[in-house]
């Protein structure tokens, strides 16, 4: 492996960027100690119209810290954040590391089952959690230390896109006992134990900051142990890939419980000493608004998000006149939205490429330049490895493939995990010797640029002929009508299976579904394009904005 172009963009670039971790940054503490020592009374977050400054946040994290100890929550126990974009969610994690802790982060979109999962599996003996989600999902007695929080505290103005519905009150007194300890309100703990500091914890930087839980390639949810080092490295690739300073505000697009939010937008703030925006959750409209008030320059999340800016009413070039460092990771990239994004507002999107297991990025387009689509497959460039990170192309035999290639793509380096929270069988198939396997088959041209085809597992065998639903996606967008699109495999009584395409429109757009056929037609050949088109208003989503094609496969 290697990156053979020597421009000089390209070799700023090549393995032996930053090396390790900066001295003071042994933990993501010693990255906000510098902001608050630096810049205290700089906005952390801006949430609405609301701000809190570093020297709060760490006040009110101090504080959180010390009630978490004096409840019986030591050095190594694991607290779950069950929350959504706003501030508490940073108040959590950093109360929890001052007080020696693991943070697990939990999609706020997770039902009572899978919470009930992740709790036993972590040993969590904490949970902060909205009190919505709490009264409906958090079964009496799930863990020791039980702590609620509203989704309106920290805002100073309702917006009903939002909140519609969502009361500041406490869950009524139904008159049924309970063997499960009463919940706590985070805010009461803030002001009881306000202007109280903790006794330093010092992690070491090879101690898990986070269990960050993916279904990796195959199987149940497993918790990735993401390193106070793979966090810290991995800020600093952000700051340096981007050229990122204090001068920039992050917009919060990213969910904070996934690695993208985690890495790419809280750690990276505390290591700029700058502002990070939230907004709860993504909702365009809302998002939209956000983008005027506090002028972002940076942000960092799925292409359906951006999708969604770029089809929501309203929306301007002058709106984005200072989102000048755009990049999207997490879900492939169609280069027809990148070109239609860029013609409506002015900005490129920049592709970046990770995974839970390597702490978010391990490729990236470098800020500036435009990312080489391939030729023959039509695919976007995911970009050339970043700072100290080896990549390879691997055949179905272990050994190196070279460029041109198809192969599944690994990666190796300081943001790369341990391991997987007590499953050491998985850890070893997908991380023998400390290289992952990420499950993405791809290849690397003689340039040293990367390219993805799709998951290993989505590949579907038409008749013995090998289509990735990737490439007929990427045929769709090329639609003017096509705002989404996820092709799957379905059972097929002559081929084995067949090509199948669910796609929504654009506003005041129309395409039936044999319009859409007959367009992949002629431009794919006979065994690729779609047999079957769905039509639908709304495709199904992960909360971090990648489509599901397994929720797709079982549709009529």
């Amino acid at each position: 492996m290697g990156v053979y172009d020597e421009r000089p963009w390209l070799a700023r670039y090549r393995p032996g960027g930053p090396v390790d971790i900066e001295p003071e940054f042994a933990n993501i503490t010693g990255l906000f100690a510098r902001a608050v020592r630096t810049a205290p009374d700089a906005p952390a977050i801006r949430y609405f119209d609301a701000t809190i400054t570093y020297r709060e946040l760490d006040a009110m994290s101090g504080a959180f810290a010390v009630a978490l100890a004096e409840r019986g929550f030591a050095p190594g126990d694991r607290l779950a954040v069950y929350l959504q974009n706003v501030p508490q969610t940073v108040i959590a994690a950093l109360g929890t590391w001052k007080a020696g802790g693991i943070v697990v982060s939990v999609n706020p979109m997770s039902k009572a089952r899978e919470l009930r999962e992740l709790l036993t599996d972590s040993g969590a003996t904490a949970l902060v959690a909205h009190e919505s989600l709490f009264a409906a999902h958090v079964p009496d007695g799930a863990v020791p230390i039980p702590i609620t929080t509203s989704e309106l505290d920290f805002q100073t103005r309702d917006d009903p896109r939002v909140f519609a519905g969502i009361k500041r009150d406490r869950p009524p007194d139904t008159g049924v006992e309970s063997s499960a300890p009463p919940t706590e309100d985070l805010l009461d703990l803030l002001d009881a134990y306000a202007g109280r500091h903790p006794t330093p914890v010092a992690a070491a930087p090879d101690d898990p900051a986070f269990l960050t839980y993916t279904s990796g390639t195959t199987g149940p949810p497993k918790g990735a142990m993401n390193t106070h080092r793979n966090v810290v490295f991995n800020a600093q690739v952000y700051r340096d890939w981007i050229d990122l300073g204090p001068d920039d505000v992050i917009l919060g697009v990213a969910p904070l419980f996934h690695i993208t939010g985690i890495v790419g937008h809280t750690a990276l703030a505390m290591l700029l000493a700058a502002p990070l925006v939230l907004a709860y959750r993504f909702e365009p409209a809302v998002m939209l608004d956000a983008i005027r008030e506090h002028r972002p320059t940076f942000t960092v999340g799925a292409i359906t998000a951006y999708i969604a800016l770029m089809n929501a009413p309203g929306g301007t070039r002058s709106d984005f006149a200072s989102l000048t460092k755009l990049y999207s990771g997490g879900a492939p990239i169609p280069p027809s939205t990148v070109r239609a994004f860029a013609e409506k507002f002015g900005a490129y999107i920049h592709n970046i490429y990770g995974l839970t297991e390597t702490t978010s990025p391990i490729h990236g387009v470098p800020l500036g330049t435009e990312a080489p689509v391939d030729e023959l497959s039509g695919a976007l460039s995911i970009g050339v490895p970043v700072c100290n990170t080896v990549a390879r192309i691997i055949g179905e035999d272990g050994r190196e493939l070279p460029p041109g290639e198809v192969g599944e793509i690994t990666a190796r380096g300081p943001q790369v995990v341990p391991g997987y929270w007590n499953k050491p069988e998985e850890t070893a198939n997908a991380l023998g010797g400390g290289e992952l396997r990420t499950g993405d088959v791809g290849y690397m041209d003689a340039a040293g640029w990367f390219y993805i085809i799709d998951r290993k597992k989505d590949q579907i065998n038409a008749g013995g002929y090998k289509v990735w639903p990737r490439e007929v996606e990427d045929v769709l967008y090329e639609h003017p009508s096509v705002r989404e699109a996820a092709v799957v495999g379905v059972p097929d009584e002559y081929r084995g299976e067949t090509v199948k395409a669910f796609v929504s429109l654009k506003p005041g757009t129309s395409a039936p579904p044999d319009e859409l056929i007959a367009f992949c037609r002629e431009r794919m050949a006979a065994y690729k394009y779609p047999r079957a088109v769905v039509i639908m208003d709304e495709l199904p989503k992960t909360v971090t904005g990648k489509l599901l094609r397994r929720a797709l496969r079982d549709q009529p």
